[in-house]
């Protein structure tokens, strides 16, 4: 389901010591790039973060796309999608206990309980704009992956993630779907959206010996499609990169250093008050140990 996330694994040794597994999922590895400190932040101290109305809402329209191809092609219509909807909710917020209390006391700054629903409907009309439900038979959604980066080096990585759908067509070539409830991003930021897509593919190379012939990002909020079509090249490179990232990570282990990038995101972080960047003073490193 959307919104759910891996990372590095995390142990707590008898001497309160971290135990960092050699462990990486693109949104961390995006965590790590957008700023070490909240990579950190999530990743080693799990500091506790408020519900995401949006996050929330991203889940929700995933999770409804998920129960929708368990129903017969027949059925797979905007009304049957729509009604699927408070079952869905219910599924998360089991999931997600933070989200409980998401319209328990309305104020300014949470969202209209009717008006966050009416948003949802809306992202699950637009699905059905862009493609008919009815014609596919994914092979796999939500489908957790895992497979190792660098297996020919002396520390490979492990790498994971949950892939929203994937399809495999008659004669086995793939393709990798994902769900996006926002809007697509500007040519500028292309390579960044795709970073995430690279990542699947090269993981399904790795275990299924299988280059994906086709990467899609679905956009929700405006009705977008961004496809991608990856060569082994491309997933070379983006291999690279993950051991680069890793790499990066495993020096700020060893020093004990996760030092904050300060970008426009920072007025959107949940931990300003842990960091400079926001007034606040960075919180005393755990001790870590890498396996």
């Amino acid at each position: 389901m959307q919104g759910m996330t891996t990372g590095p694994e995390l142990d707590t040794a008898p001497d309160d010591t971290v135990v960092v597994r050699r462990r990486l999922s693109p949104s961390r590895a995006s965590d790590f790039l957008t700023c070490p400190l909240l990579f950190r932040y999530r990743t080693i101290d799990r500091l506790p973060e408020p519900p995401s109305p949006v996050a929330a809402r991203g889940t929700l329209v995933h999770a409804v796309l998920e129960d929708l191809f368990d129903q017969p092609a027949e059925r797979r219509t905007p009304e049957v999608a729509q009604s699927l909807v408070p079952a869905a909710w219910q599924r998360v917020v089991a999931e997600d206990d933070r989200l409980v209390d998401l319209f328990a006391e309305p104020t300014s700054a949470d969202p209209d309980r009717d008006a966050w629903f009416a948003s949802v409907d809306a992202l699950l009309q637009t699905y059905f704009r862009l493609e008919n439900p009815q014609t596919l038979e994914p092979a796999e959604r939500e489908v957790r992956v895992e497979g190792v980066a660098g297996a020919d080096t002396d520390v490979p990585l492990m790498l994971t993630g949950i892939v929203d759908r994937v399809d495999v067509a008659p004669d086995g070539r793939i393709r990798i779907v994902d769900y996006k409830s926002g809007r697509s991003p500007g040519e500028r930021f292309e390579d960044k959206a795709l970073f995430q897509m690279k990542f699947y593919a090269l993981v399904v190379w790795r275990t299924r010996g299988v280059v994906p012939s086709l990467l899609q990002l679905m956009y929700l909020g405006d009705g977008q499609v961004l496809r991608y079509v990856p060569t082994e090249s491309d997933l070379l490179a983006t291999e690279r990169k993950l051991l680069a990232i890793w790499s990066a990570i495993d020096t700020a282990l060893a020093v004990g250093d996760f030092q904050p990038r300060p970008s426009g995101l920072c007025r959107f972080c949940s931990h300003r008050d842990q960091c400079p960047e926001g007034g606040g003073q960075v919180l005393p490193m755990p001790t870590t140990r890498v396996e």
